[in-house]
């Protein structure tokens, strides 16, 4: 399971699809500009999510 924690104030979040109960696993999406952004999937196709954000910033997976 993806596991995103805050560099600054250390707190960890865990995520599973609403639709499966499944755990999200850590992903990247590459961006039209080539840039990529850290994100969160469904392992059965549900969809996917932005990395979470806490303390003003995106929090990091470590996977």
């Amino acid at each position: 399971m993806a596991t995103y924690e805050c560099d600054n104030c250390g707190m960890g979040v865990n995520a599973t699809c609403a639709k499966c109960d499944e755990p999200l696993k850590d992903d990247s999406l590459k961006l039209d500009d080539g840039s990529s952004v850290q994100i969160s999937k469904c392992p059965n196709g549900h969809g996917k999510i932005k990395s979470p954000m806490c303390c003003g910033s995106d929090m990091r997976c470590a996977i």
